[in-house]
């Protein structure tokens, strides 16, 4: 475990220095955010979500889904570093060896969970920037309420209902399914 002095940003690369203490640690414009691990139902739905879109891309041949807090660096100088609970990389923007790093972009979809301790200011602030990163859509699963919010560049944020389709947003062409299929059973 590295010391990371207080006086300056941080980058990309000293989130590797810090302690695995059952945090999870991000980057927003040099600044440290953490949050403590999220909760059995949080999981839950990250699974149900990598597995539908997982499947789904495998089949299709589109990428990759990957999930469980990735990196994914938005933003250099000051360095940005999110990591959404799932995420979609089209197959042509995917890296030519394995990264054993952050990937050094961002998603084309990123998928949020909400947990019970998410703050609205937060979650705009994650919002925001994915599309200023350049991610194509990003979609904000709330549990409790079991409704999909979908945000895309340049429009209007559109919310579902769980017993509403919610589909590939244009990012993952063909997908489609019940906003409720994503919560579990």
């Amino acid at each position: 475990m590295s010391v990371i002095p207080k006086d300056r940003n941080l980058v990309a690369e000293d989130l590797y220095g810090l302690p695995d203490d059952g945090r999870i640690y991000e980057l927003a414009a040099g600044r440290l955010l953490s949050e403590p691990l999220p909760g059995f139902d949080h999981g839950e739905v990250m699974s149900e979500v990598a597995q539908l879109l997982g499947s789904y891309v495998r089949s299709q041949e589109l990428g990759i889904v990957v999930c469980g807090d990735t990196g994914f660096i938005l933003s250099r100088n000051p360095d940005t570093v999110r990591g959404p609970d799932v995420a979609f990389i089209r197959r042509d923007r995917l890296p030519s060896a394995r990264l054993r790093t952050y990937y050094p972009g961002a998603p084309d979809l990123a998928v949020e969970v909400l947990s019970p301790g998410d703050r609205p200011g937060a979650v705009a602030a994650k919002v925001a920037d994915y599309l200023a990163a350049g991610t194509l859509a990003v979609w904000i699963l709330d549990p409790e309420e079991r409704t999909a919010t979908i945000f895309t560049p340049g429009a209007p944020a559109r919310s579902l209902r769980e017993d509403e389709d919610i589909d590939g947003a244009g990012v993952i062409q063909g997908f489609r399914c019940r906003v409720s299929a994503l919560f579990g059973p």
